[in-house]
């Protein structure tokens, strides 16, 4: 359908020539047009009119004195951006709103402008003259029989800089798709049209990687079945999309349109069925793609694509009920300021449409901020989470924008948590061979406990695979994990949960406190390869909360283990004591245990009965109130 009525366009811009012949001048005529100091407007990525770029800087390279000191305007450039050639520097500057890979060498060599910005601002720039356009060039489809083209790919700033510019050029291509939306332009509002076949840039998807899998499994754990998404740009969102298959009635609102996006909708797991505004659209401001891609949008009235003042404006966002933005950084600190700009000095992206979102779900009812990175530079040589951000680093989203941050390591939830419980969530997730080193600076900076204790190296480290996800036989969904660096605030939760009778059956004692120090000794400073503690949480939306913990320390030159378990006085009797004793017989088993050790009171019944259900073979020895037990496993026991 995308080619069934070419021969028709084209007869409507035959049609258009004979009525406007003005406007159908040579690409150099048209050029004739920019005069000395002229800021100059070309269209974002994929959309960019290719041929006039090539043709503009050939025409300077041919008539060199035709105009000076001319600015280059654009949010995004893929091409090779010419303009920004030495050579040429006395006929162009070019600014950016956003560093791509192309333009990033020039702005840190001075020979090139950033202007950072949240992308949502820009068009008022525009219209208010603050940064004037007097030429805009642009690419479009070809006329429909009512005299209207389209934008097509790029609408973001590209639709007020062409109704804030003195002269507009337009490249008409009919490989540019008809996308509908806020996407039209008439042609009696276009000063020049340049009618010339070339394919689209294409923008070529990084595949992910098996680390980029690992947060993208960890991403889909967060988002829930009605959703509407924000996906940025990068291989860790690309990551995302690839593990949303399973989710129903997604819905989309967002700048970036992609490949990923669009296999989504093709499956009827995006359907927008379940937004709140533009229910049944697609929204997005541009799109970054493939032919395919480019060929899907054409005509299909699924997809609204919207000027970027309107996509990225957070109050728009906010509007949307259980709004979901997922972005990328380039590095966070402990206390979780995080940027996308640069890294110190050295500029690398912008601002972009990233704050925007996430300040707007922030805002929105039901609605969850995810900044995604790996825990390392790609080399594995520096940590991306940092004590502090370096000298020089701007701040893209403050303390206040995050609420979750995912690694390959797992997920740190950090809305609502002070400094302290924001330090060790991150420096939980954070590579292995940096944590000690985060340890130690953080304490350095006062941000966590001076005695906060760590066991470092393999022993250490958080065993992700044990992580269990369970149904207990009265039907309550928990999670079974191991104790985290986290855990602290969560564990002294369950504690002041418990009942008098609950922590004397426990402790042994009526302990009135869980002070960190205890914490620490109890629960905290885990070898896994000698001890396990393994958690019972029970998850409600961003919230997760302990319902019981099970524990064993292996005997000093023995194949037994010392056990303990508790549970909360409103989850007993739900079959939660029962997983995590299996749980654990399981793990000591499968570290060629032979059986527990423990002790507990002559009166506590319940817990006889649940090591007789677990087809222990029992041996105890009464001394002072309580029994003490030996529990030797059996092959029958349950597993």
């Amino acid at each position: 359908m995308y080619r069934k009525k070419r021969k028709k366009r084209l007869t409507n811009l035959e049609q258009l020539k004979q009525a406007h012949p003005e406007k159908f001048l040579a690409v150099e005529r048209a050029f004739e047009a920019i005069r000395p100091g002229d800021r100059i407007f070309i269209g974002t990525a994929c959309g960019e009119p290719q041929h006039l770029v090539n043709s503009l800087v050939e025409y300077v390279k041919s008539n060199p004195k035709a105009f000076f000191d001319a600015q280059i305007l654009q949010v995004w450039t893929l091409g090779v951006a010419p303009y920004a050639d030495e050579r040429l520097q006395n006929n162009f500057r070019f600014n950016s709103f956003y560093i791509s890979d192309h333009a990033r060498d020039a702005v840190n060599q001075g020979m090139a402008d950033y202007t950072p910005i949240f992308l949502s601002e820009v068009p008022d720039l525009f219209r208010r003259k603050h940064v004037p356009v007097d030429v805009a060039l642009i690419q479009t489809s070809l006329p429909d029989d009512h005299g209207y083209l389209s934008l097509g790919i790029s609408v973001d700033i590209v639709k007020a800089a062409v109704e804030s510019a003195s002269v507009v050029i337009a490249k008409v291509n009919s490989n540019m798709p008809r996308v509908h939306g806020e996407t039209f332009l008439h042609a009696s509002t276009i000063n020049y049209i340049v009618p010339f076949e070339e394919s689209l840039l294409e923008f070529e998807q990084v595949m992910p990687g098996d680390m980029a899998q690992r947060i993208g499994k960890y991403v889909a754990r967060i988002i829930q079945d009605g959703d509407t998404l924000q996906v940025g740009y990068g291989r860790l969102p690309n990551a995302v999309l690839g593990n949303l298959f399973e989710k129903k009635n997604l819905g989309l609102h967002t700048e970036l349109l992609s490949d990923g996006i669009i296999e989504l909708i093709q499956a009827g797991v995006i359907n927008n069925t379940k937004k709140t505004v533009n229910r049944g659209k697609a929204v997005a401001a541009f799109c970054l793609g493939k032919t395919d891609t480019y060929q899907y949008i054409h005509d299909n009235p699924v997809f609204e694509f919207r000027p970027i003042d309107y996509t990225n404006n957070p109050l728009n966002i906010a509007r949307q009920q259980n709004m979901v933005a997922i972005n990328s950084a380039l590095e966070i600190d402990l206390t979780g300021q995080s940027t996308a700009e640069s890294l110190g000095s050295f500029f690398y992206g912008g601002v972009g449409g990233q704050a925007d979102f996430m300040r707007g779900a922030v805002m929105a009812a039901g609605g969850k901020t995810i900044l995604t990175l790996q825990s390392t530079t790609e080399e594995g040589e520096i940590s991306r989470i940092v004590p502090s951000l370096r000298e020089g680093t701007g701040v893209t989203l403050t303390r206040g924008d995050v609420h979750y941050v995912v690694t390959e390591y797992g997920i740190a939830y950090l809305h609502g948590k002070n400094i302290r419980e924001r330090a060790m969530s991150l420096i939980a997730i954070a590579h292995p061979r940096f944590r000690a080193w985060l340890i130690e600076e953080a304490k350095k900076l006062n941000l966590i406990y001076k005695d906060q204790v760590f066991v470092p190296g393999r022993k250490g480290e958080y065993p992700e695979e044990l992580e269990n996800y369970r149904t207990t036989k009265k039907g309550l969904p928990i999670l079974m994990r191991p104790v985290k660096l986290s855990d602290e605030p969560l564990i002294k939760d369950l504690f002041y949960a418990l009942s008098d009778k609950s922590i004397y059956r426990r402790f042994i004692s009526l302990r009135r406190q869980m002070s960190h120090e205890m914490v620490q000794k109890s629960f905290m400073a885990v070898d896994y390869q000698e001890e396990m503690v393994i958690l019972a949480v029970v998850q409600q939306e961003s919230t997760e909360f302990i319902v019981g913990i099970g524990q064993y320390a292996t005997n000093p030159g023995q194949l037994t283990a010392e056990i303990a378990l508790v549970v909360r006085d409103d989850y007993q009797d739900q079959g939660v004591g029962f997983e995590l004793l299996s749980y654990l017989t399981f793990l000591a088993k499968r570290q060629g245990l032979h059986g527990f050790t423990g002790e507990t009171l002559h009166g506590n019944q319940a817990i006889f009965q649940l090591f007789e259900r677990m087809g222990f073979e029992i041996q105890k020895e009464r001394e002072a109130g309580v029994y003490l037990l030996n529990l030797t496993f059996r092959e029958e026991a349950s597993k």
